[in-house]
This record gives C-alpha cells, sequence and structure tokens, in this order.
C-alpha cells in the first residue's frame, strides 16, 4: 500500500509540475496577444450579434463559420456592428480551447449585465377576512346567513381578481418596456469572435496566426507584419501556414498551376493550387492572405 501511495503522489507532483510549467508560458502568450491587438481599431467584414455569444469560428475546420446558428443569433440578439464598421479590440481572452477575441466591449451579456427579461410583481393574495369568510361559509348552517356570507365573500374574490388583472396588465407593460431597453443595450454593447479549436490552443500563437483566422470575418489593416518572401525558402512544405501573403506562397512553390475565383458569404475567395514535390497544395486566399489550405497526394 506505501508503494501505491508513493506512485501516486510521485503522479500528482507531476501534473502539478507540469501545469506549473505551462502557465507562465501560456500567460506569456496571452500577454503578447492582449499588447499587440487591444486598444486597435479593426473593420468587421460581417453584421455581428449584440451578444456576448458572439460567432463561433472554428479554426480547424474546412467551413470554420455554422452559417445557421450564425443567422439565429443576428435575428435573436440584432445587429450590434454592422458590416463594414470599425470597433476597438477591447479585449482577447485565451482559454483551454477557445480565444476570446472582443470588439466594443465583448457584446452584451458579459458578466454583470442583466438580461432577463421578466419582472417581479407578487399577485394579490387572499385577506384573512376571505379566509375566514370560506371557514365560515362550510361551517354555516343557517340559510340566509350563509347567502349574505356568500355574497361577502364573492366580492373579496371579484376585488382580487380584477387586482390580479391589473397587476398580469402591468406585468406586462414592464416587460415589454424592459425588452425594448435589453435590445436597445445589445446594439451598444459591442460583440466578440470565439476562434475555437479541437482539443487546445496551439501553443505559440502569434497575432498573424490570430489574423489569419478571422481574416475572412475582420480587415485588420496593415496591422501586422508578415516575414519578406526573401526569407522564406523556396518549395518548403513546412512554411506553408495560414497568414502567408499571396506573394510569399508564389515564392515558395513557384507559379500556381490552376487559379479560380468565387464569391463565399459576400467574399472574395481566391484558389491557387501548387505542386510541390510529389504533394498537391490546394490554398484559399481573401485579399491576397492564406485563410485555409489543403495537401493531397498528386
Amino acid at each position: 500500500m506505501f508503494t501505491a501511495f508513493r506512485a501516486a503522489a510521485l503522479r500528482t507532483f507531476l501534473v502539478l509540475a507540469a501545469l506549473t510549467a505551462a502557465a507562465p508560458a501560456f500567460a506569456q502568450n496571452e500577454a503578447a496577444l492582449k499588447t499587440f491587438f487591444e486598444g486597435r481599431r479593426v473593420t468587421v467584414r460581417i453584421d455581428m450579434p449584440g451578444a456576448s455569444d458572439g460567432v463561433d469560428v472554428a479554426a480547424d475546420a474546412r467551413q470554420p463559420l455554422d452559417y445557421s446558428k450564425y443567422r439565429d443569433h443576428l435575428k435573436r440578439y440584432g445587429t450590434a456592428l454592422h458590416a463594414g464598421e470599425s470597433a476597438t479590440v477591447t479585449l482577447v481572452k485565451m482559454k483551454k480551447d477557445l480565444i476570446e477575441f472582443q470588439l466594443g466591449g465583448g457584446g452584451y451579456g458579459t458578466f454583470g449585465d442583466d438580461t432577463s427579461t421578466s419582472v417581479y410583481i407578487p399577485e394579490a393574495k387572499k385577506t384573512e377576512r376571505e379566509k375566514e369568510l370560506e371557514r365560515l361559509v362550510k361551517d354555516e348552517d343557517d340559510r340566509d346567513r350563509r347567502r349574505r356570507l356568500e355574497r361577502e365573500l364573492d366580492d373579496l374574490r371579484d376585488r382580487r381578481e380584477r387586482e390580479n388583472r391589473r397587476i398580469d396588465a402591468e406585468r406586462e407593460r414592464r416587460e415589454e418596456e424592459k425588452k425594448a431597453r435589453l435590445a436597445e443595450r445589445r446594439l451598444r454593447g459591442g460583440s466578440r469572435f470565439n476562434l475555437r479549436y479541437d482539443d487546445r490552443v496551439p501553443e505559440g500563437m502569434r497575432p498573424e496566426d490570430i489574423m489569419a483566422a478571422l481574416a475572412e470575418y475582420v480587415d485588420f489593416g496593415s496591422a501586422a507584419p508578415h516575414p519578406s518572401a526573401e526569407s522564406l525558402p523556396p518549395g518548403d512544405i513546412t512554411q506553408l501556414r495560414k497568414g502567408m501573403t499571396r506573394a510569399e506562397a508564389e515564392y515558395v512553390f513557384g507559379r500556381p498551376i490552376e487559379v479560380a475565383e468565387r464569391r463565399d458569404g459576400g467574399l472574395s475567395v481566391t484558389t491557387l493550387v501548387f505542386v510541390a514535390a510529389d504533394q498537391r497544395v490546394s490554398a484559399d486566399f481573401v485579399e491576397d492572405i492564406l485563410v485555409r489550405y489543403t495537401i493531397t497526394s498528386k
């Protein structure tokens, strides 16, 4: 048993040591992203819903945006940022498997925001006299006296029911007012992108990695420098990465054997096909920035 205890203790120690070692690197990585992005102004290419749910972007997927869910959020929350509007990056936050990229406050519904549309107004309860009359009517044997008690009881019930109808109407009126205020606040609360990864956020995330993942949805202007084409070795497939410029890709892989253009969600996408050794590379560019690619055998 002692040996088992020591083994368990050793495993616990190793796990804690690994977490302790990883935490500073994670914090430093997040700090670098925050320093680069927060306070910058960017322009959104798509309408952004007015809620902290924001827009989910699956960084590892060939179709990063679930347009059905996206449309539902716009319909439910309204549009806080319209395509073509600029906004300030107010927060970049890294979590285990996602990066929050918040714009103009991150969307209404963040911590401390009241998102409830219900209004509590207590209903009128039975008075003590009404309860007493119910007991008296039940126990009264004299017919005339019972009738008098029943009339009084009916009057009290009618009065309580009228009051509750008035309360219901007032509650409905206040809830409609609250819904209107909430809708207005959503339109002024900003929005966010939730950049999601299958397992966890890759180590060593750089600003250009985030910009490449969001290039279809955000115009970063000239926010980030890319390495010069001359610094990339020709034909090296390992240099392929999201965020490359078209010029860099053509320098590394030469002239494409195929070029095609299409519209995707209002964006102009250029697909270039390269051949590198025995591999075929199909790369999609938005405004000359590589946003996704596939590699197959020739």
